[in-house]
């Protein structure tokens, strides 16, 4: 019986459309050719040229950029595979483990993880508990 979803087989996600992906770098390749042209560099043309020439493949024949869509999708799942381990270790890290080590050092127990042997139960009561053997009103 499976109670959640299967984690065991590898998926690639679903890759976008070739028209989306040369619109996509034909705007990257024109701000790139902006910011270029506004530093003063000569090679703004050569951006603007890539620009267009991804923008009119979009638009007009998109078989092309099939390939360099699956290489691009290929290289952020490998960007992927390496960034997000990395980035949640440092979060956890920088973050987490400093709260914690803080909040033992001042003694707090948030939790209730102590152990208190002379405790008869750890149950927590909460307020409402004179309605507790009632099933109206449950919402």
């Amino acid at each position: 019986m499976a109670t959640h979803e299967p984690v065991d087989r590898q998926q690639d996600p679903p890759l976008p459309s070739e028209r989306s992906f040369g619109f996509v770098f034909a705007a990257f390749c024109a701000i790139v050719a902006g910011l270029r042209h506004w530093h003063g560099h000569a090679d703004a043309r050569w951006w603007l040229a890539g620009g267009v020439a991804f923008a009119t493949l979009a638009l007009l024949w998109t078989a092309p950029l099939r390939p360099l869509n699956r290489l691009w999708a290929r290289f952020g799942l490998l960007l992927h595979a390496i960034v997000n381990p990395v980035l949640m270790g440092l979060i956890f890290f920088l973050a987490i483990l400093p709260t914690g080590v803080l909040m033992r050092l001042a003694g707090k127990d948030p939790l209730r993880l102590k152990r208190e042997p002379s405790a008869a139960t750890y149950w927590v009561d909460c307020a409402g508990a004179e309605r507790r053997g009632t099933m109206t009103d449950q919402f």
